[in-house]
C-alpha cells in the first residue's frame, strides 16, 4: 500500500514539474514575442505599446546612449544639437529629426527635444495623434506647432525645477492636417465641435505614454498647449489633467 501512495505521489509531483515546465516555456516564447511587456527587453520604436513602454521612455531620459542607438536601429535620421546648460539644467539629449517619418515636421524647425522625449513623440505620433486625425477628419497630421522645449526655470508657482530644464519636456500649441486646416489648443479647445473632440481624443490617448499631461483644463499656464514630458517619478506614477 506504501509503494502504491509512493507511487501516485510521484506520479503526481512528475506531472506538475512536466505542467510547470510547459509553461515556462510558453512564458518565454510569448515573453520572446512580446518584448514591449518586459522591462529587461531592449526597447525599439517599431514595438507596439506595452506594459513596460513607459518605463523604459523614462529610462532613456538618463541613458543618453540607450536613447540614441534606439533612433540609430531604427535608421531614423536626426541630428544632435550641442550641449547647453550644467548642473541641473544640463540637456545633453536635444536632438532635432531630419524628415517626418516618425513625427510630423514641428514648427518652429529648430526646436531639439531630449531624446527621451522624441522617441515617445514618435509613439505618440503612430498611436494617438495620426489615428485621432484620421478618425475625426480623414487625413494626417502633417505639422506640429510648438512653444519649445529647452528652458532652465522652475515649474510655475513651484519650487520644483521644470522638465524643460533638461528638455525633457515639450509644448505643443497646435496641428497642421495635410489639407492646411489648424487645430490649435488656444481656439479649439473648448468648441464643441470636431476640432475640440480631436483635441480631447489627443489629450486622452497620452495619458500613460507621457509621464506628464497638461492642457487647459489643468489651469490658465496651460490654455495654449499641451505639456508633454518624460518625468521619472516613484513608483512610475503618471500625470494627466
Amino acid at each position: 500500500m506504501r509503494r502504491v501512495t509512493s507511487l501516485r505521489s510521484y506520479l503526481t509531483w512528475l506531472a506538475v514539474a512536466v505542467l510547470l515546465t510547459l509553461g515556462a516555456i510558453w512564458a518565454i516564447g510569448w515573453a520572446k514575442d512580446h518584448p514591449e511587456h518586459f522591462p529587461g527587453a531592449r526597447f525599439e520604436l517599431a514595438h507596439p505599446r506595452g506594459w513596460a513602454t513607459h518605463r523604459k521612455l523614462v529610462g532613456f531620459a538618463a541613458d543618453d546612449a540607450a536613447c540614441f542607438a534606439a533612433f540609430d536601429r531604427a535608421k531614423a535620421g536626426y541630428l544632435r544639437r550641442p550641449v547647453v546648460g550644467r548642473g541641473i539644467c544640463r540637456a545633453s539629449q536635444r536632438m532635432i529629426l531630419t524628415g517626418d517619418r516618425l513625427v510630423p515636421t514641428m514648427r518652429p524647425a529648430n526646436v531639439a527635444p531630449g531624446c527621451a522625449v522624441t522617441a515617445a513623440m514618435a509613439l505618440w505620433t503612430r498611436d494617438v495623434v495620426q489615428p485621432a486625425a484620421r478618425k475625426y477628419f480623414g487625413q494626417k497630421v502633417v505639422e506640429l506647432e510648438n512653444l519649445g522645449s529647452y528652458n532652465c526655470r522652475k515649474i510655475a508657482g513651484q519650487g520644483a525645477q521644470s522638465e524643460h530644464s533638461t528638455a525633457n519636456a515639450i509644448d505643443i500649441s497646435a496641428f497642421i492636417l495635410a489639407d492646411g486646416t489648424r487645430i490649435s489648443l488656444v481656439n479649439d479647445w473648448k468648441d464643441e465641435d470636431v476640432r475640440s473632440e480631436f483635441l480631447h481624443a489627443v489629450r486622452d490617448g497620452s495619458c500613460g505614454l507621457f509621464s506628464t499631461v497638461l492642457s487647459p483644463d489643468h489651469n490658465a499656464a496651460h490654455a495654449t498647449h499641451f505639456h508633454l514630458d518624460m518625468a521619472k517619478r516613484a513608483f512610475g506614477r503618471t500625470v494627466c489633467r
